[in-house]
């Protein structure tokens, strides 16, 4: 481990339920003033992330001065399920705050960035807009729906080859055979993904990325062409929501050849070299009513 910084473990909210890592800066006035960093988990995968990804990234931002908290939400990696009953995603908003709030309390935290990938950067988009405490959002191929230039890209090359339409006369294309397990009521209830081309969940994202910027949240967006059948150009996020003013508060950026997990140790590198200049270079607000 780097020696510029160090890691304890500890247990988090009202149950003490919540397992997490706080990694800090060797020399503990080093992170005062500046924001902690909140890493959410990446779907299922414990704390430490993708190729342990959350662990490098904490230590890298630990060692330019800021505190760093990666912690397991309810009944993922080493943290209790949550008695109450609250559904998945309530659940999941619930215990951030309550790892927000451990911050505040034992720790004096009073800026903080939520950083997430997938299901971590939805989470994080979800949860900024509702707490005034969140400065920065850190958000890793979040969910984006597809627009006109994606179909033109993704549909375009494909519509000339004499593969591709052999496939779909003979019912042997993917998107032919999903259609007919739909229609037949074979489809696979596990597999479900909120349907980003509906209004309902365009309507969801606008309002979450509207709220964040309203309380003057500044974000960081980093997608993989990994995620090609998702999202294959840097701007989508842009030409998804046109109404949303982004400005300057947003850094965009668009790593070509990296997927979605990251297993290239260069792509890797390339994300956290990237969030910690953007954690360097960024003047994160404090929060409203808060001194200067």
């Amino acid at each position: 481990m780097n020696a510029a910084v160090r890691e304890q473990a500890f247990l988090l909210g009202p149950r003490q339920s919540l397992v997490g890592i706080l990694t800090e800066p060797a020399d503990p006035q080093a992170g005062e003033n500046r924001p902690t960093f909140v890493i959410l988990n990446a779907g299922i995968i414990h704390r430490v992330g993708p190729s342990r990804m959350n662990v490098l990234l904490a230590r890298a931002l630990a060692s330019a001065g800021h505190d760093v908290l990666r912690f397991d939400l309810s009944g993922l990696g080493d943290s209790e399920p949550r008695p109450d009953g609250l559904a998945p995603f309530e659940a999941a908003l619930a215990d951030v705050r309550e790892a927000i709030d451990w911050l505040e309390t034992r720790r004096g935290a009073r800026s903080i960035v939520l950083v997430g990938l997938c299901s971590g950067a939805d989470h994080s988009l979800l949860y900024g807009g509702r707490d005034r405490r969140v400065r920065g959002l850190i958000l890793i191929d979040p969910s984006t729906p597809r627009t006109r230039r994606y179909y033109v890209r993704h549909y375009g090359p494909r519509l000339i080859r004499p593969s591709v339409w052999f496939n779909v006369v003979l019912g042997r294309h993917l998107r032919v055979r999903r259609l007919a397990a739909r229609l037949a009521g074979r489809g696979d209830p596990a597999t479900y993904r909120p349907d980003l081309q509906s209004p309902e969940v365009h309507a969801i994202l606008e309002s979450a990325y509207r709220a964040a910027l309203d309380q003057g949240v500044r974000l960081l967006m980093v997608f993989t062409s990994g995620l090609e059948h998702r999202l294959n150009y840097r701007e989508q996020v842009l030409d998804a929501f046109p109404d949303v003013a982004f400005g300057d508060r947003l850094r965009l950026e668009y790593l070509q050849g990296a997927d979605h997990t990251f297993t290239s140790e260069a792509h890797r590198s390339r994300l956290i070299g990237i969030a910690t200049e953007w954690a360097g270079q960024t003047a994160f607000t404090p929060p409203s009513g808060a001194d200067s």
